[in-house]
């Protein structure tokens, strides 16, 4: 298996992998992506436990909208810190530290005695969610093998749908005894597997040792993965590799990147390319969807308790749709899955607006919600965390990661908020007219300017992007692209 991610320029120089080394890299990528796990529960738990909260604390409608939104505003500020603490503190340190804050969150939430107290809890939850959602991926590009890569970064994805059925499930579960503070106290359970595993378990970025100088260290993740002699072998090729002048053992070689980096010509495209799909990933509308299910699903004519178990069925089907596009992302390729999600799309949430203005039936409306997440989970959804973990230059990929989730987060705040307005003033229809034109403009952004990265190096991938956006080597729109690995 090819490309073990060590070598700071490139996902991997590291020619074979044995079989026994690559089911501890699954391992480890497992462990990890409890983190989008914890994303999805935390995000999704709320819709069925604000039922009860409300009427245990009397909340307004402006409480209740607070108290949802209020962990969007806390994850905006928590992926704009990720980059610098996964830099500083090393990956495996960063998200065991965001596991804590998980239980700290978990704890606040499911004690609290009043409105405010649990406001605090979700913010703090939110902290930890915006945290993991941009360090995870980093992680988990950094110990991918290039031909396998996109499948263990759409872990990540398929790790917060999973979260999100979860969540459904434990709301319908308890929703005849009404405790929501047990709805949200069973997240503690994997913010502790995250953390114990982030400190017992999973090693060090091998990239981010690397770039440090700390070579014993990372001749130790090399020996869990790599027979000894080729471990060896890779740690003297890297010493003599890494750019910079000889240090002492244990010096730091690198100072810290600043924000200033991601506007230099070589990041800029790949800058571009984060913050687009970060934005349109969120405005193609698919969390008013996922927040909104049940009180969409009334307005189609059914009952609440429908409302409910479509929600539900909803999550399975955001699921499974999420594992195909894992099983697919390695085969079919990043940019052709994108084109077909964001064409699907499009066409039915158009579909899906016309229904509700045109008052058709409430089955094909709610044929048209489903597939449209279908569509969503099957390429759009995963594919952006994938490329986060792809596109940044590796010195400043924490970093990259970081703001593109930040603008992820920012577009999901936006799009929450206005959603209901929106609706209000224009009709719901014609509000689902308005997400098809974003996904259409998406569809057109991914044919000019995203670039295939699937069995890609780094440098291969900043090429077609240089590329795509008429840098060094490009020319004005041609994807002059190197051609595909095996």
């Amino acid at each position: 298996m090819q490309g073990f991610s060590s070598e700071p320029g490139t996902h991997g120089p590291v020619t074979e992998v044995p079989p026994e080394g690559m089911r501890r890299i699954y391992r480890w990528a497992a462990m990890i992506a409890v983190g989008g796990f914890l994303f999805g529960y935390d995000t999704g738990v709320v819709s069925g436990a604000l039922l009860f909260v409300t009427d245990d604390f009397r909340l307004s409608p402006t409480e209740q909208g607070t108290i949802v939104s209020v962990l969007l505003v806390g994850a905006m500020v928590g992926a704009l810190c990720a980059g610098r603490l996964a830099d500083a503190l090393g990956r495996r340190r960063a998200v065991a530290l965001e596991g804590a804050v998980f239980l700290v969150g978990t704890a606040i939430a499911a004690t609290a005695p009043a409105y405010w107290t649990l406001l605090i809890g979700r913010v703090v939850l939110g902290l930890a969610v915006g945290a993991a959602s941009a360090t995870v991926p980093v992680y988990l590009s950094e110990i991918s093998p290039t031909r396998v890569r996109g499948r263990v970064l759409s872990a990540n994805q398929l790790m917060i749908t999973a979260g999100i059925l979860v969540s459904y499930l434990v709301d319908l579960a308890f929703a005849s005894s009404r405790d929501w503070r047990l709805m949200f106290a069973l997240g503690a359970v994997p913010a502790t597997v995250l953390t114990l595993c982030c400190l017992l378990v999973v090693p060090e970025s091998l990239p981010w040792l690397v770039r440090r100088g700390r070579w014993r260290q990372a001749r130790e993740v090399l020996d869990r993965v790599l027979p000894p002699e080729e471990a060896s072998r890779v740690v003297a090729r890297l010493r003599n590799e890494v750019p910079g002048p000889r240090r002492k053992p244990g010096e730091e070689p690198e100072r810290p990147v600043g924000w200033r980096t991601l506007l230099t010509p070589g990041v800029r495209p790949a800058l571009a390319v984060g913050l687009a799909m970060a934005v349109i990933q969120q405005f193609g509308g698919i969390n008013t969807i996922i927040y909104y299910a049940p009180t969409i699903i009334e307005k189609t004519g059914l009952s609440a308790s429908n409302s409910i178990f479509y929600s539900v069925f909803i999550g399975v089907i955001n699921l499974v749709m999420t594992v195909l596009a894992t099983r697919l992302i390695d085969r079919a390729g990043r940019r052709t899955l994108l084109l077909v999600s964001l064409a699907g799309m499009a066409l039915l949430v158009a579909l899906l607006g016309l229904s509700f203005i045109a008052g058709w039936n409430s089955e094909l409306s709610l044929v048209c919600m489903i597939l449209y997440i279908a569509a969503y989970a099957g390429g759009l959804g995963p594919i952006f965390w994938v490329l986060v973990g792809e596109v940044f230059p590796p010195r400043v990929r924490a970093l990259g990661s970081s703001t593109a989730t930040t603008a992820n987060w920012i577009a999901n705040f936006v799009v929450s908020q206005a959603f209901l307005p929106l609706a209000a003033a224009i009709g719901q229809g014609q509000t689902f007219l308005v997400f098809a034109v974003i996904c259409f403009l998406g569809l057109l952004f991914v044919a000019r300017f995203v670039p295939e990265t699937k069995d890609r190096t780094y440098e291969e991938i900043d090429a077609a992007l240089q590329a795509r956006f008429g840098g060094p080597g490009g020319g004005r729109g041609e994807a002059k692209e190197p051609a595909r690995r095996g």
